[in-house]
């Protein structure tokens, strides 16, 4: 199956964990994913099927949207509730003007500092394997863009937020340094990712949904946290799964699509450059065979000229495999 799923991640599995179950439930090996979510975060992990992992390039630069809730009075060595503390508590009674001041400094292009529990590496290395280490860890700030950053609500010690922010940004870290601000400590208490790209929560659904629509008569019996990279008998294609994966025509909304005709998709998947005169200012299109195939995406070589660089349906595979 090629397609895209988009899974209401539930908090306790790595990004990872949930890709092993997705590929034992649909029985196929190529699962992947568009952006890492802490195992603490819950909401909006999009993943690509099939052929469709290739369209994962397109997405690296993502804006996302969270919503969350930011706890003071202690700081932790994650920056987040599943670390252990890096202060001594303190009673802290919140004013929601104050916090609504404090988010002010975080909007706009910011530098950040990563936390040390993070995947940025040093010398090759993940930060957070020296950090588990109790390893010296030295990270360099790095430049990020916080969109909106809005204070919902303010309870006692914790701050109720939304924030819209580019690739990059780690909402862990903006807790921890709100907490240096107010010179009081905090981290991040929960978080639940609403959107990814065009991703949005709406489009989501649970890992129980998918097993249940596709193995009805089947128990599957995952390790506590973990997920197997066993792959399980093979889910059919059927219209009700079909209708779980996101729509092929509402991807990239940002590149223009045009169906072609039985003859031009046969060149497109033999990798062949097709001619294209209904889109003749577009840089880049998506090539449909039908309403929902996505069959490659074609950059323009000449005057109405495409090539299509990814093929995402190659000739002779079968077009009821494309969600």
């Amino acid at each position: 199956m090629n397609g895209v799923l988009i899974v209401d991640k539930p908090a306790g599995l790595t990004s990872h964990d949930v890709v092993n179950r997705v590929r034992r439930i649909l029985g196929q090996r190529s699962v992947g994913h568009l952006g890492t979510l802490d195992p603490m975060a819950t909401g909006v992990l999009p993943l690509v099927t099939g052929s469709l992992t290739r369209l994962a390039q397109f997405y690296t630069s993502a804006e996302k949207t969270y919503e969350g809730t930011v706890r003071f009075g202690f700081s932790t060595d994650t920056y987040d509730a599943e670390g252990e503390p890096t202060s001594a508590p303190q009673p802290v009674v919140l004013r929601a003007e104050d916090v609504e001041a404090l988010a002010a400094h975080f909007r706009g292009m910011i530098e950040q500092m990563p936390p040390p529990f993070s995947a940025k590496k040093i010398h090759g290395v993940p930060a957070y394997k020296l950090a588990r280490k109790h390893k010296e860890v030295v990270l360099t700030p790095v430049k990020v863009e916080i969109k909106e950053f809005e204070i919902l609500g303010v309870e006692g010690d914790r701050a109720h937020f939304r924030a819209r922010v580019a690739s990059g940004t780690y909402m862990r870290s903006v807790a921890h340094d709100m907490g240096q601000r107010l010179a009081c400590g905090a981290h991040l208490q929960s978080l639940r990712r609403t959107a990814v790209a065009e991703f949005r929560l709406d489009d989501a659904h649970t890992l129980d949904e998918l097993a249940n629509l596709c193995h009805p008569n089947r128990s599957f019996a995952f390790p506590q946290g973990k997920g197997s990279g066993a792959e399980g008998p093979r889910a059919a294609a059927t219209p009700d799964l079909e209708a779980l994966f996101f729509h092929p025509r509402k991807l990239l909304p940002q590149i223009p699509s045009v169906t072609a005709d039985e003859a031009n998709a046969a060149r497109i998947r033999s990798g062949r450059t097709v001619n294209l005169p209904e889109l003749s200012r577009a840089r880049q299109v998506k090539v449909f065979y039908g309403q929902r195939e996505l069959i490659a995406i074609a950059t323009r070589v000449a005057g109405t000229l495409f090539h299509p660089g990814i093929v995402l349906c190659g000739a002779g595979a079968p077009a009821h495999e494309s969600l």
